[in-house]
């Protein structure tokens, strides 16, 4: 039962990533910057961090904490957190939530490339055929092959950039101090991610300071955040690695489906069998993990 309610929480903290795109695209159709929608994401994440970070050093005094060199290379591979954000908020102005959530996933395949060029070894068998179903996914997610459907190349390149952005902070997560507590290694990387995003979007947030700005600010600080954090802190140690990635991925139908409630979205039936496929290559890659769990 307890793996169950781990479950849960996993899968919540992905319906809460999922919503996240839905919110920001709504957010900019009523006038909201990006800019100010970034900036109060992160700001509201670091604050919540630092003090749950405080309180959980209070409750145990043998907690392995972040030494000074870590704390840096937390903090510069953190930026890639604040550009993989600017990258998908920015991909929305010019793409739907169906197709920018589907540039996000390539991040799957990119991990797998980048963990075979950096660790110098192919990568397992079930790995690639999962990367290259991705890929095939995507083809049919996009409805690519409808010659009536145009697609803006912009909302495509920024979505693979921030694609390309997670992929490192992947990688970035899976190395660096990965034996000191999480919320400890996230305060640092998110301060990272603030500092970037502050840096680039310059004066331009003050321009943009409203009441309704800072609401929906910290509503996507919640969902994107907030919640996710706490709900996989909880739920992945307790389900594994491989489990908590197939769970994790009810980001994509969750992102999908909010988007047609919300904004009124049109997704194609080929399109969400290019989602199903994404979906299906994903347990082809974290199985094997499951089984290792076990």
């Amino acid at each position: 039962m307890r793996n169950y309610k781990a479950s849960l929480l996993v899968g919540l903290g992905a319906c809460s990533y999922g919503v996240l795109a839905t919110t920001v695209k709504h957010a900019n159709e009523m006038g909201i910057h990006t800019s100010i929608l970034t900036v109060a994401q992160f700001l509201i994440g670091f604050l919540f961090l630092l003090v749950l970070g405080e309180i959980t050093t209070r409750q145990n005094k043998n907690i392995q904490k972040v030494d000074s060199k870590d704390k840096l290379q937390l903090f510069l591979w953190g930026i890639s957190l604040g550009t993989t954000t600017i990258f998908y908020y920015l991909s929305l102005r010019y793409i739907p939530v169906s197709i920018a959530i589907i540039m996000l996933m390539q991040s799957i395949w990119m991990s797998v490339l980048i963990g075979g060029i950096t660790q110098k070894k192919i990568p397992p068998k079930n790995t690639i055929i999962g990367a290259l179903i991705v890929l095939g996914g995507t083809l049919l997610a996009t409805n690519i092959f409808d010659v009536k459907q145009s697609i803006d190349y912009r909302g495509v390149l920024l979505g693979l950039g921030a694609a390309l952005s997670y992929s490192t902070n992947i990688f970035a997560s899976s190395r660096v101090a990965v034996k000191a507590n999480n919320i400890l290694r996230s305060k640092y990387m998110v301060l990272g991610g603030l500092t970037f995003i502050v840096l680039f979007w310059n004066v331009e947030t003050f321009h943009h300071i409203s009441g309704q700005a800072i609401f929906w600010g910290a509503v996507i600080a919640l969902f994107g955040a907030i919640l996710p954090p706490i709900l996989f802190n909880i739920g992945v140690p307790k389900i594994g690695v491989g489990l908590g990635n197939i769970i994790a991925s009810l980001e994509i139908p969750v992102s999908i489906i909010s988007a047609v409630i919300v904004l009124g979205e049109p997704v194609k039936p080929i399109q969400w069998l290019g989602v199903l496929t994404i979906l299906c290559a994903v347990i082809i890659i974290n199985t094997p993990k499951i089984k290792l769990k076990k």
